[in-house]
């Protein structure tokens, strides 16, 4: 069975923000480490190794043939934010930001973008990932890709901001 599609798109004053969260059962400290630690990062979304004081590559390890991603750090705040702009084809602007709440941690992803085209597959893809992100730091096995492309194309291609 396919994983529900949760993000929101809002507008802002460059475009709009594509916004998913996840709700964690670990301190916001341990969140911050699965986000920002390379050993733990590789565990959900690939290692990475930092390529000067801003800026980290990225091997996308989950990704067919596993390419390498530059990402500019425009914010490390640590353990409540984390900004970073995916540089290649275009760059995009990324915020993760961490909140606790309870005994566990709401994390929120921030896709920015001038435009909606394209979210069929980015929403998708961040669906994915942050379930991988949610399954690596509790042990569980990893979710597919499959369960979430193309089942979720439709809803995130007809987003429309709240």
């Amino acid at each position: 069975m396919a994983p529900t599609p949760l993000g929101t798109l809002r507008t802002t004053d460059t475009g709009f923000a594509l916004e998913l969260s996840r709700t964690i059962s670990a301190p916001r400290e341990d969140v911050w480490a699965r986000l920002t630690e390379s050993s733990r990062t590789a565990l959900w979304f690939g290692p990475w190794e930092r390529i000067s004081h801003n800026t980290v590559r990225v091997t996308m390890a989950f990704e067919e043939d596993a390419p390498a991603s530059d990402m500019i750090i425009d914010a490390c705040e640590p353990p409540g934010l984390l900004a970073v702009r995916m540089t290649g084809e275009g760059q995009w602007p990324l915020e993760v930001r961490l909140t606790e709440r309870g005994h566990g941690t709401v994390l929120v992803l921030v896709h920015r973008c001038a435009s909606t085209d394209g979210l069929g597959e980015i929403g998708p893809g961040w669906e994915y990932y942050l379930d991988m992100f949610v399954a690596a730091g509790n042990g569980d096995p990893l979710p597919s890709f499959d369960d979430y492309y193309p089942s979720q194309q439709e809803y995130y291609s007809s987003l429309r901001p709240q």
